[in-house]
């Protein structure tokens, strides 16, 4: 069974505080923010990761594909929303009975017709909580190991252990 996620990369961005504020600075960093997250979650959970961005107004601009660290960035084409591409890829992932996909947007419309198609809504803040949630998980998991190499009589071997503290307690 595979699982998809695709994100509607610029609702997502409108949608989070984080985000938003990147973004009036400079758009194209506020993507680099949510690639840079989406790589992270897609190496921790192996879900197929898909960004789509609106090329919607830029003349003559055609679908754009690119892997970045193993999830898939779209540009759209002109005269093409982010909300189509991703209706469209729906439908066709749908098809698979084995696919389990879920689509993240704030749009409400957009998240009636995903639902009609088979797949699973996701809000923009439930994908924050589920990053949130992975980024803990991951930091624990840095922690441990950490705390497990951390003193010196972990790593040292034990006669030599002995002997240094045989040694300590002759000068003490």
């Amino acid at each position: 069974m595979r699982e998809y996620l695709l994100i509607d990369g610029y609702n997502v961005i409108n949608a989070l505080p984080e985000f938003k504020k990147v973004s009036r600075e400079n758009l194209e960093e506020a993507r680099d923010f949510l690639i840079e997250q989406m790589i992270e979650y897609h190496s921790y959970t192996g879900v197929n990761v898909i960004i789509v961005f609106d090329a919607y107004q830029v003349k003559s601009a055609k679908v754009k594909k690119e892997n970045v660290n193993g999830i898939e960035v779209v540009f759209t084409k002109e005269h093409q929303t982010a909300d189509t591409y991703i209706e469209k890829v729906v439908e066709d992932l749908v098809k698979n009975r084995r696919n389990i996909v879920k689509v993240v947007t704030s749009d409400w419309a957009e998240q009636q017709v995903v639902i009609g198609s088979g797949a699973v809504r996701v809000t923009p803040r439930e994908l924050k909580y589920e990053i949130d949630l992975i980024k803990g998980k991951i930091k624990n998991k840095i922690d441990m190991e950490n705390r497990k190499k951390s003193t010196l009589s972990d790593r040292i071997d034990q006669k030599i252990l002995e002997a240094l503290e045989k040694w300590r307690r002759e000068e003490v």
